[in-house]
């Protein structure tokens, strides 16, 4: 790739985690029919992380605020009630987004490989670098869930199809790039922060699984380390 290009791609991929962080807050989905008026046990940290006032008490206003964000990402029961669930995702969120564009700051993604997409799933975040250089990312990411998990280690993409059909679940994967198995980065209509994961595969937005097929090759690297929160 150019080098013009590869400006371009970086600027794009740390704005990639920035946009869903900013839009997560703002959007406005439906609400659903009923919203509970009981406070929950992370109260507070999910008034702060919606702007809400911090008292520690439920309010008709904290609850349709929590409940439009559960519709948003797919977290049932969408009820509003402040729970470990709800606030799992908050959290996950924060913590991406105080990596910046620093992701591999401790240097746990090789940097001896060339061209490699980095997979960490304790942060639910992926980036391409080449050695030193973040070239895109990072970007959000939706790993395997409990019992179905994306598998760690040094891989290779051996594979890809821009057209994939699951012959397993028989569903739609575009943007194909497999690494291991039936693991593959491919993207979905889904929140990246829907609970509780997906089959073992890496699962992106539209546009960041577009910049990954652009960007990758066959034979091209893939490292995947750490551990998702509740696998």
């Amino acid at each position: 790739m150019g080098d013009i290009r590869r400006r371009a791609v970086v600027a794009l991929g740390v704005t990639g985690l920035v946009a869903p962080l900013t839009l997560a807050l703002t959007a406005a989905p439906a609400q659903a029919a009923s919203c509970t008026m009981q406070t929950g046990p992370y109260q507070k940290q999910v008034e702060k992380f919606l702007g809400r006032p911090v008292d520690g008490r439920q309010s008709a206003a904290d609850c349709q605020a929590i409940q439009a964000f559960q519709n948003r990402h797919g977290i049932t029961p969408a009820i509003g009630y402040a729970g470990p669930v709800t606030w799992g995702v908050m959290d996950l969120m924060n913590k991406q987004k105080a990596v910046g564009n620093n992701p591999n700051k401790d240097g746990a993604c090789p940097v001896n490989k060339g061209r490699i997409a980095c997979v960490n799933l304790s942060l639910q975040l992926s980036w391409i670098q080449d050695g030193r250089k973040l070239v895109y990312g990072p970007v959000p990411v939706r790993t395997g869930r409990k019992g179905y998990v994306t598998r760690t280690g040094l891989k290779k993409i051996y594979w890809r199809d821009l057209h994939h059909v699951s012959t397993v679940y028989n569903v739609p994967m575009p943007y194909s790039q497999f690494f291991d198995g039936g693991q593959a980065f491919h993207s979905v209509e889904l929140s990246m922060w829907n609970p509780p994961g997906s089959h073992g595969c890496v699962n992106m937005t539209t546009k960041d699984a577009k910049a990954y097929w652009s960007l990758l090759r066959t034979g091209d690297d893939v490292f995947v380390y750490g551990r998702k929160p509740g696998t």
